[in-house]
């Protein structure tokens, strides 16, 4: 029986969808398997092929959908990217995020237009579309395994995998261009590549000091616009840059990695919320993808693909990484990991309709192939990364937690103090966000004239003021002191 469109229809839909996923991702991670597959699934069961029976077949929807997902995702990870974690290896993330995602492209492009049915350039359009690693399940599948790299791994892979979207989304529109219209001319191309990347580079710059300057002294009336603010400040980040020609992907992480590097107010619950925010996205993203794919359509790529998919993960993603950091310090374990750890997530899926959208011949076959490699790198590489890791010996050990610690506890300091603003403080005056406290210190209370505040970065400092603040180490309460010129 068909269900009849409402509004109560579609949200009843759509709630059993998320808890669903939720509730699919929960069990999944027990048994190692990468949960943004679980969502995935749920989706392709809700299709018109599966039991659900949902009808979804506009790939303008998917995009749309798709684009927005990837916005939150990309925004998400930038504000919680510590730059002084990255910043040595910037270099390592820039080169593979660029010449990495190049070379990757190139091999798969050659190898699918000389073993299979296609143009030079619907392979180099193929290879681009599977180019860029996914930052989303790269990080969820790390995380929910408990793995922790050592050194200077972690950072390269945040960095690299939350920056080379644009990348290939530069070759993807690029290719799909000279296909659709047959004319290709190099020095155009390389002309609008420094355009949109310079572009995208200097909006993503102003917009990150802009929203920073703009959050500290808007002053709004209700706490609760603030996150609506920075919604609005991300999204117009990312379209205003691509109505002016610039790379929207490259301002919308570099403007959130700027900010979220800079103190704030409401920072911490902030970027609580846009984490939130991102695991929404991706799991309307990974929902949506399962409801447009037909598995029927799958099924008959599946030889092909899994050689592509081979190809990529074994022979065409190592060549990308060690070209890249031919000239690192990189040593040959954290080379062969960086390799392993090339995911395809929802992103290639996603840029896979932009051929679909422009009515390619191939258009079609492209997109159940990126599918399917997408899947299948998901599943191989996902399940296999904490034992790669343990093999190549680039992890740490996992902090200890003692014996009477709840599951999910964070324990923050066995620092407490309670501190007086006393007369000639420089602090005087100043709001909390503007005095760069470390991260690990937290001013749990304000007490002034008899009566307890709790404070927020908007709230100035008095004379008088008692503070109850809490710290993760004696070094970060001193620094703390220092900056109120408590003696």
């Amino acid at each position: 029986m068909c269900m009849m469109v409402s509004p109560e229809n579609i949200l009843l839909a759509g709630s059993l969808l998320l808890l669903t996923s939720i509730l699919a991702g929960k069990t999944s991670s027990r048994f190692g398997v990468p949960t943004l597959i679980l969502f995935l699934i749920v989706g392709i069961l809700a299709g018109s092929e599966g039991i659900g029976n949902i009808y979804f077949d506009d790939p303008n929807i998917a995009q749309f959908v798709g684009i927005t997902a990837l916005n939150f995702i990309l925004f998400s990870g930038g504000l919680d990217t510590n730059w002084e974690t990255i910043r040595p290896v910037v270099w390592r993330g820039i080169s593979l995020s660029t010449i990495g995602v190049f070379i990757t492209a190139l091999a798969v492009g050659l190898f699918v237009h000389f073993f299979f049915n296609f143009t030079l350039l619907e392979g180099l359009l193929l290879g681009a579309i599977v180019s860029a690693t996914d930052a989303a399940a790269v990080f969820s599948i790390l995380r929910s395994r408990g793995v922790k790299l050592k050194g200077k791994v972690g950072s390269v892979l945040e960095f690299e995998s939350g920056s080379n979207d644009p990348m290939a989304y530069f070759l993807t529109v690029s290719l799909t261009g000279i296909i659709a219209t047959g004319h290709f001319d190099g020095l155009n191309f390389i002309f609008h590549f420094f355009k949109e990347f310079m572009i995208g580079a200097a909006m993503g710059y102003a917009m990150g000091r802009l929203s920073h300057w703009l959050i500290n002294n808007i002053k709004l009336d209700s706490d609760g616009l603030y996150p609506v603010l920075v919604l609005g400040l991300a999204m117009f980040t990312y379209s205003a840059t691509h109505v002016i020609g610039g790379n929207g992907f490259l301002a919308i992480y570099l403007s959130a990695l700027i900010l979220g590097n800079r103190d704030f107010i409401h920072k911490r619950s902030l970027v609580k919320f846009y984490d939130g925010q991102a695991w929404l996205m991706q799991i309307v993203l990974f929902l949506t993808l399962g409801l447009f794919v037909y598995p029927s359509e799958i099924v008959p790529v599946m030889g092909a693909g899994l050689l592509i998919s081979a190809f990529l993960i074994f022979v065409a993603r190592p060549a990308g990484v060690f070209t890249a950091l031919a000239f690192s310090s990189a040593s040959i374990r954290s080379k062969l990991f960086i390799s392993w750890v090339g995911l395809r997530g929802g992103v290639p899926i996603v840029f896979a309709t932009y051929p679909l959208i422009a009515g390619l011949g191939e258009g079609r076959l492209i997109f159940n192939l990126v599918f399917f490699i997408a899947i299948s790198s998901v599943i191989l590489q996902g399940t296999t990364l904490p034992l790669m890791a343990k093999w190549l010996r680039v992890t740490e050990p996992p902090a200890e937690v003692s014996d009477d610690a709840a599951p999910g506890t964070a324990y923050v300091a066995d620092e407490m103090k309670e501190m007086l603003i006393a007369a000639g403080s420089k602090a005087i005056g100043k709001r909390i966000v503007d005095l760069h406290f470390p991260p690990s210190v937290h001013i749990l209370s304000i007490k002034r004239n008899g009566q307890y505040i709790q404070p927020t970065g908007s709230d100035k400092l008095l004379e008088g003021d008692h503070l109850m603040v809490l710290s993760g180490s004696d070094e970060d309460m001193e620094e703390f002191a220092d900056i109120l010129d408590i003696k």
